[in-house]
């Protein structure tokens, strides 16, 4: 990551509200429809050897219900007998239930060590599926949603290695060739781990294209494999399939051929090679000491120094100058000397003009050197930091601004991965070009607003929580702020039970739901019918942002969650939910 460019989040502040006073409990009755299901969903419980957080994360929090972006209202489930099944809205007075549009092949049940089956949906006629034993199914589908033009039909189907779930995918044309990129999820045994949790995880990224030539249509063309310490909050294809980003707690790196280790071996060698300084330069409070170790057939007729009052130039021989640039301050040129040891060693005093100076570097830009402090430095250093350190809490109680209390802080003000990271992969060279710390900005979930384009994430920017567009066709604005549900990083941190989170793709509510019966709805603030006033302030409110809770008619565990604009999914194993929360109009 070291040529990587270091980037920002920046949020834009005309959406951000700051006089947010908080959501206002509603008693307004929501709409629930439910249809029972012929078949129970295909839940795949965690084995006793997936006992590890990446295993709970990857698989036990699986979203088992999947929103076709491309068509409103449209989703689909994977029953226990294999079928794909579809439901589309389009009066909610008038559901049918849900339809069968594709049957897995394989025997779901004959595999042990199956995952489960999981889909996304690519463009608007392809999808790619796995029925959670290693096998990838790439399926044209026709227009969805509609029985008469739906017609799901396998054109590549591979078995891939050990089993994995579909993280994301796109299609694509490239060389005038229709080529799809698949992302593939596994949490694998790491026999070399003997001090953490055992596993690795993978992320192999397969890019299938189709054939000009012979019976297959489509075959795999590349095959690259990530590999990481912790399951990814977000992974997703550029559109384009030139790039991929990933939000991780901890860093992936693709693994490497043979060649590509001897290359970087070599490069290794020579960077530290250039890591040996080429002096080394002390400094008091009047003149600054220069060191160079000189090769043993160097006189002391070899050696020209030129000084001037801002500039240094160092010449041995006729080669180029071993050092030359500008001083970081002036020096009396006049009084400057030189002298070689015994040792071979060519020392060099500058007389600095501004007296008791520190220099920060010797010449402006050049990191080739080394600063050597002394004892007296180091003391007087740590002593100018003393204030700012102590063995106690709180050293000075009558001080008038004492130290931060962590005890002060809320279990909701705590974020377990402050080393969070936003990486853009380059798919050509297979390395970091873009690189984003994201700190105490918490990950909350992932949503897509425009299907052309990447799904956004959400993240907690202190209290609120901010949802951001990448652009992979924009470098100078490869993130977007499009979005701010206020104070939602604050509330969901309340909510332990909390299983899924997700957005309204016209960002009008978010929406979590607990592990059982419970759907939080937060709408954004909404003009008032009414004159209302802040008691406190005496000032007019002029609109109130509301919290409504909708309680499921099921004791089964919640096992899908998606929203729309205007409905909530909710999915549990033997019944679908619909929410409405807007009106289409």
């Amino acid at each position: 990551m070291a040529g990587a460019a270091h980037c920002s989040l920046q949020a834009k502040r005309l959406l951000l509200d700051p006089k947010f006073e908080g959501y206002k409990l509603s008693l307004e009755p929501l709409a629930c429809y439910q249809l029972g299901l012929d078949a129970a969903v295909a839940e795949v419980q965690l084995r006793d050897d997936q006992y590890t957080l990446d295993h709970m994360r990857a698989f036990g929090m699986y979203n088992y219900l999947h929103l076709d972006s491309w068509y409103p209202d449209n989703v689909y489930y994977v029953d226990q007998f294999g079928r794909v099944m579809n439901l589309s809205v389009t009066l909610d007075t008038a559901l049918q239930k849900p339809r069968e549009v594709f049957r897995l092949p394989t025997d779901l049940t004959a595999c042990d060590n199956r995952l489960c089956a999981s889909m996304h949906f690519s463009c608007s006629t392809w999808v790619t599926l796995s029925d959670g034993t290693g096998r990838l199914y790439l399926i044209k589908s026709g227009k969805r949603g509609s029985s008469a033009s739906e017609k799901w039909e396998i054109v590549f189907n591979e078995e891939l290695g050990s089993p994995f779930i579909i993280a994301h995918s796109v299609s694509f044309v490239k060389s005038d060739a229709h080529s799809l990129a698949v992302l593939l999820l596994r949490v694998e045994k790491d026999e070399l781990d003997t001090k953490g949790s055992g596993f690795h995880v993978t992320l192999e990224w397969v890019t299938i294209a189709e054939r000009k030539e012979g019976d297959l249509r489509y075959e795999i063309i590349k095959r690259r494999i990530l590999r990481g310490k912790s399951v990814p909050h977000y992974a997703a294809i550029e559109p384009s399939g030139d790039g991929l980003m990933i939000v991780s707690h901890k860093p992936f790196t693709f693994t490497q051929n043979e060649s590509d280790k001897l290359e970087d071996n070599d490069d290794a060698k020579v960077s530290n090679e250039k890591k040996d300084p080429l002096y080394h330069w002390q400094q008091t409070e009047d003149d600054v000491t220069i060191t160079v170790h000189l090769p043993q057939d160097i006189t002391k007729d070899d050696v020209k120094i030129r000084f001037s009052p801002d500039s240094i130039c160092v010449t041995l021989k006729d080669q180029p100058p071993l050092m030359e640039g500008k001083l970081y301050s002036s020096v009396d040129h006049e009084s400057c000397t030189w002298i070689i040891r015994e040792d071979k060693s060519l020392e060099i005093s500058l007389i600095k003009k501004n007296e008791e100076s520190r220099w920060p570097e010797l010449i402006v830009g050049d990191t080739r050197g080394e600063f050597i402090m002394d004892s007296s430095q180091c003391s007087e250093i740590a002593e100018s930091l003393m204030h700012l350190t102590s063995e106690v809490m709180n050293p000075n109680p009558e001080k008038e601004n004492p130290p931060c209390n962590a005890q002060e802080l809320e279990e909701c003000d705590a974020f377990l991965e402050d080393g969070a990271s936003l990486c853009r992969f380059d798919g050509d060279t297979l390395k970091v070009t873009h690189i984003i710390n994201l700190g105490s900005n918490q990950y909350l979930f992932s949503v897509v607003v425009n299907p052309r384009e990447m799904p956004c994430f959400c993240l907690r920017h202190d209290v609120d929580a901010l949802l951001w567009q990448p652009h992979s066709d924009q470098p100078e604005n490869m993130w977007e702020h499009i979005a701010t549900f206020n104070a939602l990083g604050y509330v969901q941190a309340s909510k332990q039970d909390k299983k899924f989170m997700a957005c309204a793709p016209d960002y009008s509510y978010a929406a979590l739901c607990e592990c059982l019966r419970r759907v939080f709805i937060y709408r954004q603030p909404t003009p008032l019918a009414t004159v209302l006033y802040n008691r406190k302030e005496g000032r007019q409110v002029g609109q109130v942002a509301k919290q409504l809770v909708a309680t499921l008619e099921a004791n089964d565990p919640i096992l899908g969650f998606q929203a729309t604009s205007e409905r909530l999914f909710v999915l549990t194993t033997k019944t679908l939910f619909l929410i409405k929360v807007n009106s289409g109009n």
